[in-house]
């Protein structure tokens, strides 16, 4: 196939995935982006990947076929039916490495979301690159609101046993592998993020986890996570009093099942969380697997004068610096930039 442009621009967002109660299924985006630009090369014999990257991980990451978006652009060309052809990536990287805020589901929709846009002249085949990304990362909490931003609640159809075979009145049933839902969430929500000065790798993170847990644990979050689209929903939030959506919002986000065995990998975290909330947050939690937590605001102005100082004076004082990120969420997801 030939390739439909021979420059393609992505706008991919950041995401916090679990919020808490929905540990590997929940995903949110924030407005927060790194913009990658594909050009392809005029010289059909060169095959060669050129990457230049600016802002975060400059200095660390790869410039070669293993960079991240790279080795997912190839395997997704494949998959378009594109073949290998030779490019210059250049990255502009505003979102933290191996910080909790999907660095790695960013890269991997950035290389699918170009693949498709060269491999085809229409609007950004949502469904196709979640497909594809959930399988490459094979957690779809984080890809699934890169791709289609907002809040996302996802799962993996494989893991019910023989529904794939049961017929559906009046339907088709579910295929099996990955599949989310996306839900609108309210637009005076704002994420107070604190990113510290140190990295924690996602495999560290689940080393922590237990391989079994209590059975009351497991009801507390289910109960929880089924609250979270109704406690990010604009018509929650414009129906009933500020207080009232806090309340809520803070029951949604509450969970049992990982944090308390991360909490060891980042010093003072529950500290964290009730500065956030004595301040005046709905709700705080770690942002993925973390070192990054997040908490949510019922307002801007709020989040930005007293929940993200509060945040930043309870990590020093166990001896952690970090810098405050003040973020609406993202309802977009993965752009194709004209």
């Amino acid at each position: 196939m030939t390739p439909v442009t021979r420059k393609v621009r992505v706008k991919v967002p950041a995401t916090s995935a679990n919020l808490g109660s929905g540990f590997d299924t929940v995903g949110l985006a924030l407005d927060y982006h790194d913009e990658l630009e594909f050009t392809l090369s005029a010289d059909p014999v060169n095959t060669a990947a050129q990457v230049m990257i600016e802002g975060e991980g400059e200095d660390t990451l790869p410039r070669d076929e293993t960079h991240l978006v790279v080795s997912t652009f190839r395997r997704a060309c494949q998959t378009f039916g594109l073949g290998r052809v030779g490019f210059i990536l250049q990255a502009h990287n505003n979102i933290p490495q191996a910080r909790g805020m999907g660095s790695s589901a960013e890269a991997i929709v950035a290389g699918i979301a170009a693949a498709a846009a060269f491999a085809q002249d229409d609007d950004l085949n949502r469904d196709a690159v979640f497909e594809l990304a959930a399988a490459i990362e094979g957690h779809p909490d984080n890809v699934a609101p890169a791709v289609y931003g907002g809040l996302t609640m996802s799962w993996d159809m494989e893991t019910a046993e023989g529904v794939g075979s049961v017929p559906i009145p009046g339907g088709e049933p579910m295929h099996n592998g990955f599949h989310t839902i996306n839900y609108r969430v309210a637009d005076d929500l704002t994420a107070a993020v604190f990113v510290p000065d140190y990295e924690l790798s996602t495999e560290k993170a689940r080393q922590a986890l237990p391989t079994e847990i209590p059975f009351k644990d497991a009801v507390h979050n289910v109960s929880r996570v089924s609250l979270l689209p109704a406690a990010m929903n604009p018509a929650m939030l414009a129906s009933g009093s500020r207080q009232n959506a806090n309340a809520l919002l803070f029951a949604a986000t509450q969970d049992r099942l990982h944090q308390p065995y991360r909490a060891e990998l980042i010093p003072g975290m529950y500290d964290v969380f009730k500065a956030a909330r004595r301040a005046g947050a709905a709700g705080a939690t770690l942002s993925g697997a973390g070192p990054c937590l997040i908490a949510y605001v019922l307002e801007r102005r709020h989040a930005e004068e007293a929940v993200g100082k509060a945040m930043l004076e309870a990590f020093r004082e166990h001896d952690v610096e970090a810098r405050i990120l003040t973020l609406d969420l993202d309802t977009h997801g993965a752009q194709i930039l004209k």
